[in-house]
């Protein structure tokens, strides 16, 4: 698929007490250690988590409360349609709350698989694929190093397999969007804490 835009993104655009709201509840919860879309969170076993290391590094906080979505999706929607990829989509999975310390980091992926869900109990999710992927940069750039989020547009002929850093995420509050097959990763944490919120956005698959 050629694109002319591999990302679309929103400089500061949510305001910094919503961003210091969803670090706060993220912090009161639960967290786990983040796992790959290969691992089940209910089978893992410690060899499984070591592997998983050598790949990604940080921890996660599920959340699906109305308020967050209703803060971010506007903005998938218009970056759907400003970027001119206008991919039909209709349901948000649940919001990734992700902590990054020091040395933490998320290798080279993409957030699609090359497969749909198969998970017929679920009609939001059966037989749909991630199509848009949001990233929110919750923290403020001062308050950590390292953590630069970067692109390898893969389909680029002008210059495939170049790391981009994606300069616009740092500030906080910035949203960025990207179609789910776009690869890239998290910089390892050189020092503080970078928190983040992602959503990846379903859809039927692309004909």
């Amino acid at each position: 698929m050629n694109l002319e835009y591999y990302y679309w993104y929103f400089k500061s655009a949510i305001p910094p007490k919503i961003c210091d709201d969803i670090i706060e509840y993220g912090k009161s919860q639960q967290e786990q250690i983040a796992l790959t879309g290969d691992y089940d969170p209910n089978k893992v076993s410690d060899d499984d988590i070591k592997d998983v290391s050598k790949k990604r590094k940080s921890n996660v906080v599920w959340m699906d409360d109305r308020w967050i979505y209703k803060e971010i999706q506007p903005y998938i929607h218009s970056a759907n349609e400003n970027a001119g990829w206008n991919f039909q989509w209709d349901y948000s999975e649940s919001c990734q709350f992700t902590k990054y310390s020091k040395e933490q980091f998320y290798d080279w992926h993409c957030d699609s698989w090359s497969k749909p869900y198969n998970k017929p109990e679920d009609l939001n999710t059966h037989n749909k694929i991630r199509k848009l992927s949001v990233t929110v940069s919750l923290s403020d750039e001062t308050e950590y190093e390292g953590g630069d989020f970067e692109f390898d547009f893969r389909n680029d002929d002008k210059g495939a397999n170049q790391p981009s850093i994606c300069k616009e995420i740092r500030p906080k509050g910035s949203v960025v969007v990207f179609p789910s097959f776009v690869w890239h990763r998290v910089k390892p944490v050189t020092s503080g804490t970078r928190y983040s919120l992602v959503i990846w956005n379903l859809g039927w698959p692309f004909k």
